[in-house]
């Protein structure tokens, strides 16, 4: 909840954030034809930046990651040239050119307001400082914030840190006399983002095992002066139903350019089982999958047994299979008032113009539109950017002040057939690739 800045000064103090609600945060474009894309270059195997803008982790289970980061201007942090090495493997594996948010988008239930914080609400400009104790054992990195509206446009507000995330794997050995367990250990890299009364959260975790989990958590503050829902769609806050907090929704995108092992070529594929009943001589009901590759540009709605999945078109593991991403959608309210809003996953084809969700700023062509539905529009898919949407839809409760909990929303990519067996084999299991046979 917000008040426009063209008519009331921003709050800038920030809401203390505790480490505790940070750990709590671990969770699971086509333009028309007269608007030609222009192909980015394949990406080589190293991040190509200087020192300050370039992360380096490896961690204590073997993998490294390696990125390069910078600040834009309206979508905030942006991480570029992201690549990992798993222990056993001879170099760096490249995943994605670019990942960064795509637009929040904020409808009032009440019909009254929504924002485009991205875009329409200087959610770039509302980067915040972070002291030490926010980033617990990790770096923060000063970032100069593009056209500030502060005297000083430099801000600590990059952290760098790791973190454990529990069980890794765990399995019982051959013999039932050894136990085979690890903790996992990941990369967090987060900003924390001030809109009106809410901070927002955008948190990037790189786990050991390849996976790349994306979350925004929206904490802060209600607004005080915003308890006006009269038209009953509100809940009511503190004493009695006097002040209502008005209801509203938090439509997340993020923008992903992938480039798996380097190239920008990746094909796209879409799997679809059926459950079919017992048929006669059979105990238990069938399952069925069956793949559909998506070629032409895609406006996607995630249900129950569909996924996706980016292949790389070069790069194969050491068992020779294609390396690919899976998509893992986080849990959402999909919220259908707006074209934009209705689906939850979108991939177009790559256009430096293509840059937000909704309120598009760039200029991509006569009648191109304004919102990634509207470039979903029949192009061969050669270079695909994965656009995904998780909505929450916000009924404010006491519980809610003060300071807000934060609330996450989120999803992830996960490595399949990245490697030839889990990233985190230990050494003695390593035979067990495949077919194997115990030991006499």
């Amino acid at each position: 909840m917000r008040v426009n800045s063209n008519t009331k000064a921003r709050t800038r103090a920030a809401v203390g954030l505790t480490v505790a609600a940070l750990a709590a945060g671990a969770t699971a474009g086509a333009g028309p034809a007269t608007a030609q894309p222009k192909a980015a270059p394949a990406a080589p195997a190293a991040a190509e930046c200087s020192t300050a803008y370039r992360i380096e982790q490896k961690l204590s289970t073997g993998t490294t990651w390696r990125m390069c980061w910078r600040y834009d201007g309206k979508a905030g942090l942006v991480l570029e040239n992201i690549s990992y090495q798993p222990k056993g493997e001879p170099k760096q594996i490249r995943v994605l050119n670019s990942a960064r948010l795509g637009q929040i988008h904020v409808p009032y239930d009440d019909g009254n307001i929504e924002y485009d914080d991205l875009t329409g609400f200087d959610f770039a400009q509302g980067l915040m400082n972070l002291a030490p104790g926010e980033c617990p054992g990790g770096t923060i990195k000063t970032v100069k914030v593009p056209d500030s509206w502060n005297e000083d446009p430099n801000v600590k507000g990059l952290c760098t840190t790791t973190r454990s995330r529990g069980h890794a794997y765990r399995m019982q050995g051959d013999t039932a006399n050894k136990v085979f367990q690890a903790e996992g250990k990941d990369l967090l890299v987060y900003t924390v983002n001030q809109v009106g009364w809410y901070e927002y959260m955008t948190e990037w975790r790189f786990q050991d095992d390849g996976t790349i989990t994306m979350n925004v958590g929206a904490t802060g503050s209600l607004s005080w002066d915003d308890y006006d829902a009269g038209d009953g769609r509100g809940w009511p806050i503190g004493k009695g139903a006097s002040a209502k907090a008005t209801s509203h929704s938090h439509n997340a995108f993020w923008r992903l350019d992938f480039a798996l092992d380097g190239s920008t070529k990746n094909k796209v594929e879409q799997y679809d089982s059926t459950v079919s009943a017992p048929t006669q001589g059979r105990r238990a009901p069938t399952t069925k999958t069956t793949r559909t590759k998506v070629t032409k540009e895609l406006a996607g709605d995630s249900k129950a047994y569909r996924w996706w999945r980016m292949v790389s078109a070069i790069g194969k593991n050491k068992d020779g299979h294609a390396r690919s991403y899976e998509i893992v959608p986080g849990p959402t309210t999909k919220y259908p008032g707006r074209s934009y809003t209705k689906h939850d996953l979108y991939v177009t084809q790559y256009n430096t113009c293509e840059l937000f969700a909704s309120h598009n700023p760039g200029n991509c062509g006569a009648g191109a539109g304004k919102s990634v539905d509207k470039w979903v529009n029949g192009q061969t898919l050669t270079h695909p950017v994965v656009w995904m949407n998780i909505g929450f839809h916000h009924i404010a409760r006491d519980e809610d002040q003060q300071p807000m909990p934060v609330h996450w929303q989120g999803f992830s990519i996960a490595p399949r057939d990245v490697t030839a067996m889990n990233p985190l084999t230990p050494a003695e299991l390593g035979r067990q690739n495949g077919h194997w046979r115990p030991r006499s």
